[in-house]
């Protein structure tokens, strides 16, 4: 099999048998293709599939160090690694060449989370400020604009706080993955979380009354298909422009910690533990696939503790 017949093949597999989204596979074949030119540019034509080895392997990862971070070197380093798998289980080569190639040791990073008074400030933002906008010289059109585009961006971010969703997970809901008769408390069907696995997560009060407040809005903005939260066209927001959205609001609502749509779901899942929530519990609500990713925010929670106590301890300090 030919460099070309395989980069198809393994395209397919992606799409139809791992059933990855559109970006994933592009990312896959993005890191494949790297590799197959590093070894073009090193050889001077394609080195055939049963004759890559482990060292030309590590030789295009060690070219990468300087211009990539551990973190991306280790995701070229896994695209590589399945794509091997692929093409040693329909027999083209007989032994994966990046088996052994150990990867860059990732240095993990605290996730960012916001003290409860910032989260307060962010999510309310949008009602907190509403007489400031409109005080401004608005038309009537823009008046009305922008209030319903308030109230959506209130029950984002309410639903991203109150329920720790990625942002990618919220803004790829639907109008019908709201429940609010089933279980006797209104629930959201998590259809599209990563690795397109789905879960059930329960609406707080706050987030159910900013999405009742925010449907009628919704209509008004134009929307005519099933996403729940539109742009200004009626069309499904992207998560780039909620970033944005969530960047307007620190801004807006005088928060001086560095905002944005990951630090709710991580202030979600720090203020849960805080509150003495089982650690399990919020591995379920995350949608982690392993309580090694959730208990990061044990160590989280241990920071605010520490520095609580010395703070305002009397004998937490040392005297000179």
């Amino acid at each position: 099999m030919q460099w070309d017949d395989a980069l198809a093949a393994f395209q397919r597999y992606l799409e139809v048998e791992r059933a990855y989204s559109p970006k994933t596979v592009e990312v896959y074949l993005r890191d494949v293709i790297a590799l197959r030119e590093f070894t073009r540019a090193k050889r001077g034509q394609d080195v055939p599939l049963n004759r890559l080895s482990a060292l030309d392997v590590r030789g295009q990862l060690a070219a990468l160090f300087g211009e990539n971070g551990p973190a991306t070197i280790g995701r070229k380093l896994s695209s590589i690694r399945a794509f091997g798998r692929f093409l040693e289980k329909r027999g083209v080569i007989t032994g994966n060449p990046a088996t052994g190639v150990r990867g860059p040791k990732k240095k993990r990073g605290l996730p960012r989370a916001l003290d409860v008074d910032d989260a307060f400030r962010l999510v309310e933002a949008p009602t907190a400020t509403q007489a400031a906008i409109t005080a401004r010289a608005l038309s009537s059109a823009e008046a009305v604009r922008h209030g319903l585009l308030r109230l959506r961006d209130a029950a984002l971010m309410e639903l991203v706080y109150g329920t720790g969703l990625r942002v990618s997970e919220a803004c790829a809901l639907d109008l019908d993955d709201i429940d609010r008769d089933r279980y006797g408390t209104p629930m959201l069907l998590v259809r599209r979380g990563k690795g397109n696995k789905s879960r059930q997560v329960p609406v707080g009060g706050s987030a159910d009354r900013a999405l009742k407040e925010y449907l009628p809005a919704r209509r008004a903005l134009g929307a005519t298909g099933q996403a729940l939260f539109v742009n200004a066209t009626g069309e499904r927001l992207t998560p780039r422009s909620v970033q944005r959205m969530v960047k307007k609001w620190t801004v807006a609502g005088g928060v001086h910690a560095a905002a944005t749509p990951h630090a709710l779901r991580h202030s979600f899942a720090t203020h849960l533990l805080d509150g003495g929530v089982d650690l399990r519990a919020i591995q379920e609500l995350l949608g982690h696939a392993s309580l090694s990713s959730t208990q990061i925010y044990t160590k989280v929670s241990l920071d605010h503790l520490m520095k609580v106590y010395d703070d305002a301890h009397p004998r937490a300090k040392a005297k000179p």
